[in-house]
């Protein structure tokens, strides 16, 4: 029997039902396989299903605070069991994975159930979910427009109804960038706050980071508390938080001094449609008691994205190296498509010097980030400064990482930052444009203060709620 009320609950929620014996972990599993069944031939937001291994794991009974709840495994980091991990590349092994990465142990831990894996762009290298392997991932609420990326197929399936949270990973914005365009909450964390063990630990020399995509605070609230504990080996470590990021959100934050950014770094404008979510977004924080201020960070914005460009060189390079030794396998434009393969054959040619100077940057960008802290608490920007774009605006078939990117540097001049300098920033889905497109605001912390993030998004979600906010499927 169908749960036509399963899209209506967020992961406590499902939670709740199932523990209440309501429905069973067998029913929420079937049901949300029945919905990516239904729905994802239209948003190919899915591209492995594992629903055997996930209907043996609902009749085990699965235990914890969240036991029965399904969720889905990006293509990328997360291994499980039996699922493969391809990145969104012809490159890559299409064997089965042998063991769980430390966070998926983590997800099983808490009672959740992996259904399958989640589209995603060749290595999670550029803002939207386009690829020759897995193609292309839609944007629920209006097809023909990018879903974001690189968790696209993350976000996709969550607004959707698919499930109700979804892994997801952020080395420039590929948590926070899809969650505005599909209207969700997305949590990128401090450097450190999740584990990426056992075979890795720092990726993308720790900008990128793991955590995942949901439709309320309490779940990604809930989900912090239950994975970001460090592991044994870990190269870094976030500050310890005070007490339980769930309990922490049962209360407001502190009134607070905040800084909004109403133009980009290079003065462009923010699309009208933009820059009225931020506008309103401030009166909302100004009812509230908080102080509001036009106000940005002294960051070096051109070396720091030269930086970045440099340290998603060498760290390609490094990937597809360690690819080809394990999978003996020549990377040639048979296998990668051309703006990585090009990435490759640049992240080669560069130094060692080259990569600590960019190293070096990405720690100066922090402490001109906790310059800024002194004085704010936290920084206001639009997630995506432009109205998410129309499928093919990145030509990845072009040699240079650099022109592929020119057409949407516009779009997204904020969220690589937070990726520099380890700072935890938040998505929430504040606006909606009159296309029918979500519009996501951004709010940053200082480093390892998730608890301030949360409470105020809670505060946020209390008082303008999006929860029942839903796309048309028909569209």
């Amino acid at each position: 029997m169908r749960f036509a009320e399963y899209g209506d609950y967020d992961a406590i929620g499902l939670a709740e039902l199932i523990r209440n014996k309501e429905i069973s972990a067998v029913e929420a599993v079937e049901e949300a396989i029945a919905r990516i069944e239904e729905t994802n031939p239209k948003l190919n937001a899915v591209v492995f299903k594992a629903y055997d291994r996930a209907r043996d794991a609902a009749k085990a009974g699965p235990q914890g605070p969240l036991g029965g709840v399904p969720v889905l495994l990006k293509d990328m980091r997360a291994h499980c069991v039996g699922m493969v991990t391809r990145s969104g590349s012809r490159y890559t092994s299409d064997a089965p994975a042998t063991f769980d990465s430390t966070l998926v142990a983590r997800y099983k831990d808490a009672g959740l159930v992996p259904l399958g894996k989640t589209n995603v762009p060749e290595f999670g290298l550029i803002p939207c979910t386009e690829s020759k392997l897995w193609g292309t991932a839609e944007n629920p609420w209006k097809r023909g427009f990018t879903a974001g990326g690189s968790s696209g197929g993350a976000a996709s399936a969550v607004a959707a109804r698919m499930v109700p949270i979804a892994h997801a990973t952020d080395a420039g914005g590929s948590i926070r960038i899809p969650a505005s365009c599909c209207g969700l909450v997305g949590l990128k964390v401090s450097r450190g706050r999740i584990t990426q063990g056992p075979d890795a630990s720092d990726a993308m020399s720790g900008m990128s980071v793991d955590n995942l995509v949901s439709r309320t605070v309490r779940d990604t609230a809930l989900m912090l508390d239950l994975t970001s504990a460090p592991d044994h080996g870990d190269p870094y470590f976030a500050m310890t938080p005070d007490g339980s990021y769930l309990e922490g959100i049962a209360t407001p934050p502190r009134k607070l001094k905040i800084g909004v950014a109403l133009k980009s770094f290079d003065d462009s404008a923010f699309d009208p449609q933009v820059l009225a979510a931020i506008k309103n977004t401030t009166k909302l924080l100004e009812d509230f008691g908080h102080t509001v201020e036009e106000a940005s960070p002294d960051f070096d914005h051109m070396r720091t994205r030269i930086g970045i460009m440099t340290l998603w060189g060498t760290n390609g390079a490094y990937g597809i190296e360690l690819l080809k030794r394990t999978l003996n396998r020549e990377p040639t434009l048979d296998y990668l498509e051309p703006i990585t393969y090009h990435l490759y054959l640049r992240g080669k040619e560069l130094f060692g010097y080259q990569h600590i100077w960019a190293v070096q940057l990405m720690h100066k960008a922090a402490r001109d980030a906790a310059k800024f802290h002194q004085t704010y608490d936290l920084w206001l920007t639009p997630t995506m400064a432009h109205l998410p774009f129309r499928h093919g605006l990145i030509d990845r078939n072009v040699s240079s990482i650099e022109e592929a990117f020119a057409p949407v540097m516009m779009h997204v001049p904020f969220t690589s930052l937070q990726n520099a300098t380890g700072q935890p920033a938040i998505n929430l889905p504040l606006g909606m444009s009159e296309e029918g497109l979500p519009i996501g605001v951004q709010f940053v912390a200082r480093s390892g203060d998730e608890m301030t993030l949360l409470k105020l998004a809670a505060e946020i979600e209390d008082a303008a709620p999006w929860i029942d906010r839903k796309p048309d499927l028909e569209n």
